[in-house]
């Protein structure tokens, strides 16, 4: 039983929960009983999630709505102090919002509720070695989930990680009291892995699955574990995929690079790391992740995927599972380890050769999946050192002027072609700057990489602000220029037949500031760039440059600038084009002068104001997320 999906019907209340009202269902149809909401990842969550439940079940009885007159008092109890566990658990150990649904099944059978959190590389945990999170009546942990659910478990989706449990009236009856000193929950683990075991008839059920579902199987399991960008998150679905079909647990072992290939040499380094446990039993999976983890694998050939022995961990599966079966996969992409797949079922002297076979195809897709894994987080990795170094690592405080700076790159995984800068020239003079180059990545990395420190030093050699751009435009069409692109390019992708020079076009907002007695001095000019926004005091909006060309475009192009002073509450926005052209359908921010509109609404706010509300604005301006850089700054007299 996976995620049951549910819908939230009413909006959350002070406390967290929704005011608790029936489910509509489309079309006419009787209303079912249903509830869910959304909890802060805080200790007053479980509070809420208990008194959520108990409402619910209250105004659902009251309805009379289906499967209610088995609703009694006692599953209600239990399933308070089961979503008490699991929220409780979920702000402990993910530190996330936590997503709460709740729902009775229209013949009444049984109360399913689901908790999800926004950590799914972070296991749910068996808490009772720690102390209670509030009082005593919760932080007993999975173990009295496992003893008054029917069945429970986790089920794993992008960014998102679900812990179920579905209640019974029969299964609580069964339970007694006694329950909640945990003694029967060992007696239902044992059920459990009695359950998992394998019988006379499971063989010819696993083959008679195989032959009919194996191509599938791994056709699911691929599209699963394909973009999936968390190595953990990788392992975690390795198991989820494996057990309880395949076998009755596995473990996945994760090393780096450098460490794999010195397992062939003998020079062992600090050992593979247990990433993931999975037990068809939720009960077990500490105990044999402990037991696991002081005899991690050995494997003497690198490049041979497996499978090979394992030593069986009977201790932690207790009598039942004594003696079982256990093989070792070698994960290895493009002829590198990166780690280990280990299976085992009780009961058996050999896994069938469909299943090793079949597990074998699937330790060579988990082993892509993992290398891609690696593969972005070093490219993340990179990319934000990069981005680091492209941007000021502070920007400098001028006299008399506030400013103001909001700069968000869309894409988290490369540099961003939006750039700012606001530095001291020497003289009483400070510049700033606000751009935008074509494209992203490395190919804009370089353009940056060039204007900005160019922009300083020919700022500091005494330059105007009109001559600066004459200079920098000439330096982008250069050959050296030309050169580095290529460079850069070659990093992402071979050169192809036919491959040419790039264009490297960059749109520039550069100004001068000179404070003076009673404003600011400013010399402006605007390169292809999205003109600048004057603010006054009085609230009137006018443009503060004039249009020219981008730079990078025509060589023996001449700029001019536009000189103009700051008063004291004079505001001077500069933007990029993630601003003025953020789209909402057909329809753009700027449409109609709306920036200018908005701008003319700030009047009399700070300059962290102003920008603050512009970016909140452009947010909600489109049904989805922005889809370009957004760079903002707010200059201020005062």
């Amino acid at each position: 039983m996976g995620a049951i999906p549910t819908q939230r019907e009413t909006a959350p209340c002070a406390c967290g929960a929704p005011a608790h009202g029936r489910s509509t269902v489309p079309g006419g149809a009787e209303p079912s009983a249903r509830t869910g909401t959304t909890l802060p990842g805080s200790p007053l969550a479980p509070g809420s999630a208990r008194a959520l439940v108990r409402a619910a079940a209250a105004e659902w009885t009251e309805a009379r709505l289906p499967g209610t007159d088995h609703l009694t008092d006692r599953l209600v109890d239990d399933a308070v102090l089961v979503v008490s566990e699991l929220v409780t658990n979920a702000v402990v150990h993910a530190g996330t919002e936590v997503v709460l649904e709740c729902r009775l099944e229209q013949d009444g059978r049984a109360l399913v509720v689901e908790v999800a959190d926004h950590h799914p590389s972070r296991a749910p945990r068996d808490s009772e070695a720690e102390g209670p999170y509030e009082t005593p009546e919760y932080g007993r942990g999975l173990r009295l989930v496992a003893t008054l659910a029917e069945s429970w478990g986790v089920t794993f989706r992008k960014g998102t990680k679900t812990v179920w449990a579905r209640l019974t009236a029969e299964a609580c009856t069964a339970a007694g009291p006694e329950a909640y000193g945990g003694r029967l929950a060992l007696e239902r683990g044992l059920r459990a892995a009695e359950i998992l075991a394998p019988d006379p008839q499971r063989a010819e059920r696993d083959r008679d699955w195989l032959h009919r579902g194996a191509l599938s199987f791994l056709a699911e399991a691929s599209d699963l574990l394909a973009g999936q960008l968390d190595e953990n998150l990788v392992a975690a679905l390795t198991g989820q995929l494996i057990v309880p079909r395949l076998a009755d647990w596995c473990a996945v072992w994760l090393e780096d690079e450098a460490m794999g290939r010195g397992w062939a040499d003998g020079t062992i380094g600090a050992g593979p790391r247990l990433a993931r446990v999975w037990h068809g039993s939720e009960n077990r999976m500490e105990e044999l992740r402990r037991a696991l983890e002081k005899d991690p694998p050995h494997p003497a050939d690198t490049l041979r995927s497996g499978p090979v022995p394992h030593p069986w961990p009977g201790e932690a599966l207790g009598v039942r599972d004594e003696h079982g079966t256990a093989l070792a996969y070698r994960l290895i992409a493009g002829g590198r380890p990166l780690g280990t797949l280990v299976i085992g079922r009780a009961g058996l002297l050999r896994f069938p050769d469909e299943v090793t076979g079949l597990i074998e195809d699937l330790s060579r897709r988990v082993a892509l999946a993992i290398g891609a894994a690696r593969q972005y987080a070093r490219q993340a990795t990179i990319s934000q050192v990069l981005q680091r170094g492209l941007l000021p690592a502070a920007v400098a405080e001028i006299p008399g002027v506030r400013s103001a700076l909001v700069y968000e790159p869309c894409d988290k995984g490369g540099p961003s072609g939006d750039f700012y800068d606001l530095f001291p020239a020497g003289d009483g003079r400070w510049c700033f700057a606000v751009g935008d180059v074509q494209g992203k990545g490395p190919e804009a990395a370089v353009v940056i990489g060039l204007a900005r420190p160019w922009l300083r030093l020919l700022a500091r050699e005494g330059y105007r602000v009109a001559d600066v751009l004459d200079r920098l435009n000439r330096l982008l069409l250069d050959d050296a220029t030309e050169a580095a692109d290529a460079a850069a390019r070659a990093l992402v992708r071979p050169p192809a037949p036919g491959d040419g020079p790039q264009t490297r076009f960059l749109s520039l907002l550069y100004g001068e500031l000179t404070p003076f007695d009673g404003g600011i001095r400013c010399d402006l000019a605007s390169a292809g760039h999205p003109l600048p926004l004057l603010l006054g005091a009085q609230g009137d909006v006018r443009a503060a440059a004039r249009p020219q060309t981008l730079l990078g475009v025509v060589e023996d192009e001449t700029y001019t600038s536009e000189t103009f002073e700051l008063r004291q509450g004079d505001s001077l926005l500069c933007v990029t084009d993630g601003v003025t052209e953020r789209r909402d359908g057909s329809r753009m921010f700027d449409d109609a002068d709306g920036l200018a509109d908005v701008l003319a609404g700030c009047a009399g706010l700070s300059a962290q104001l102003i920008a603050e509300r512009i970016r909140r604005l452009v947010h909600e301006f489109g049904g989805k997320p922005p889809e370009d850089d957004l760079a903002l700054l707010v200059l201020q007299a005062v």
